[in-house]
């Protein structure tokens, strides 16, 4: 799920989308954590790549045996489609594009997106009323379908961004819908307990046959307005916030660590993550995968950096 995707399907609402304006300002008052259980956890992430490492994830014969690997075509609403890399753990992933992937800016160099989403069903409404109380005057909401190839476009999950206007990276959050769940061709498991719509459930057990598990830390860099125009429903979700040094945020609690890293538009994009590992490894293996390099142990911990695929 993508900026630009979404924005085809609230565009009546919003505008065009623009530049990023910041609605929410990231300030030290801002950032303190909300009380209550954490409603949002980390889903997944998207970043854009240069061709150059993108086709090298595409055809690495590594990453299809390190993880439970991916290349999928997928048509949302209003029959947008987007074909992307996929590394598939137990509750989160990573959705990789090469630059021109993607429709309009999605597809520029350095863009970027992430998901976060509730466990519970009925936990979005409570997200959206966070973020009025934080003055977030209308968050955009919106449906996700999905169509399986028949034409008939099934419900996937409800919505919410706290913006559509942006400059290289938007985050929104999601609830899988019980729709979705009853579809035999999603290949989702059971639920575990009344209103489950987690990600363990959404995602298959196949990654307990690869090495990768999970994306425990993400580190992406990212304009000031879009940082803090993401604050906001990070703090909605139940995430602690807190400020860096150097003027950005970082986001614990929901399982997943998110550095945001406060930077200009030219620098901006996916730069690190780390994974969990399904077993401890010996040694240290290091795979050069296009302009990135991905480092596998020793133990039970993998990094995966980007910053020389800019």
């Amino acid at each position: 799920m993508t900026m630009v995707l979404a924005a085809t399907l609230t565009l009546s609402l919003t505008g065009v989308v623009g530049g990023g304006t910041g609605t929410a300002r990231a300030t030290e008052e801002t950032r303190r954590p909300l009380t209550g259980r954490q409603l949002l956890h980390f889903n997944h992430a998207y970043g854009v790549l240069d061709r150059e490492t993108a086709d090298a994830v595409e055809h690495s014969g590594y990453l299809r045996d390190f993880a439970n690997f991916q290349i999928r075509t997928t048509t949302g609403a209003d029959g947008q489609t987007w074909t992307g890399r996929y590394l598939m753990g137990r509750e989160t992933y990573l959705e990789l594009f090469g630059v021109g992937d993607l429709p309009g800016q999605d597809g520029v160099l350095g863009a970027a997106g992430m998901g976060i989403s509730t466990e519970r069903a009925g936990d979005l409404p409570t997200v959206v009323q966070r973020l009025k109380d934080q003055g977030i005057a209308e968050p955009v909401e919106f449906r996700q379908t999905r169509d399986f190839g028949d034409g008939v476009p099934v419900p996937w999950f409800d919505a919410v961004f706290t913006t559509l206007q942006y400059d290289a990276f938007g985050a929104w959050a999601m609830e899988y819908l019980p729709e979705y769940f009853a579809d035999p061709r999603g290949n989702t498991e059971p639920a575990d307990h009344p209103g489950d719509v987690g990600r363990e459930r959404y995602l298959s057990d196949d990654y307990r046959t690869r090495p990768m598990r999970d994306v425990t830390s993400i580190r992406l860099a990212v304009t000031e307005g879009d940082l803090a125009d993401t604050v906001p429903l990070l703090r909605a979700g139940g995430f602690y916030v807190t400020t860096t040094a150097t003027g950005g945020a970082v986001a614990r609690r929901g399982g997943t660590t998110i550095h945001l890293a406060a930077t200009s538009r030219d620098e901006a994009g996916l730069q690190r993550v780390e994974l969990s590992l399904n077993r401890a490894v010996k040694h240290r293996h290091k795979e050069r995968i296009g302009r990135s390099t991905l480092v596998v142990g020793p133990g039970s911990t993998a990094v995966w950096t980007f910053n020389d695929a800019r």
